[in-house]
């Protein structure tokens, strides 16, 4: 289940409920999946989709979404470095980035305009939608793993804008535990 940091109040939340209110403050979706039939860690993607047929179709008439497939990340991705370049750099989009997560873990960083940036914390069964517009950036955790369901609004897919803010350089990329602290930069 995912966890929420704000490293600039020094609080973290934790719990269904207080992650789901916390999130919807800054108009992120969070929501938990399970699929309607279990599948193995190997599916191949079209397994995948249709294991959660369902519920993509459901997110696909409620938010406008025309395709969805799979990405799978691990340590063997070939450009593995490059990916996370991009995705680690804050940027927006002209539509939703949504997520749902089967495998590993991975963190967004959203950044509210008129506040605290929160780190979120996503593990298998969590599902994000980030709005369109809204300013983050991704890292993995150490494990270098995730997959997840990706839905989009255009068959072309979503562009990045980037901001240059510089705002993401003063996180440091890593996932929750003992050692999360915002970086001093």
């Amino acid at each position: 289940m995912a966890t929420v940091s704000i490293p600039e109040q020094g609080r973290k939340v934790t719990g269904f409920q207080p992650v789901r209110d916390c999130l919807a403050e800054v108009g992120i979706d969070y929501q938990r999946w399970q699929p309607s039939h279990p599948l193995g860690a190997d599916a191949p993607a079209e397994q995948v989709l249709a294991a959660y047929g369902v519920e993509i179709d459901r997110l696909k008439s409620e938010g406008g979404y025309v395709t969805a497939d799979v990405i799978d990340v691990k340590p063997t991705t070939p450009g593995l470095d490059g990916m996370l370049a991009k995705f680690r750099s804050e940027h927006w989009h002209d539509e939703d980035e949504v997520r749902f997560i089967i495998e590993g873990r991975g963190i967004f960083h959203i950044h509210p305009r008129d506040g605290a940036v929160l780190a979120i914390e996503v593990e298998a069964g969590d599902l994000i939608r980030v709005p369109r517009g809204t300013w983050h950036w991704f890292d993995l955790c150490a494990d270098r793993r995730i997959r997840a369901i990706r839905l989009f609004q255009d068959t072309a897919g979503w562009t990045p804008h980037y901001t240059d803010s510089g705002v993401d350089r003063g996180f440091e990329p890593v996932c929750f535990g003992p050692g999360y602290l915002p970086s001093a930069g």
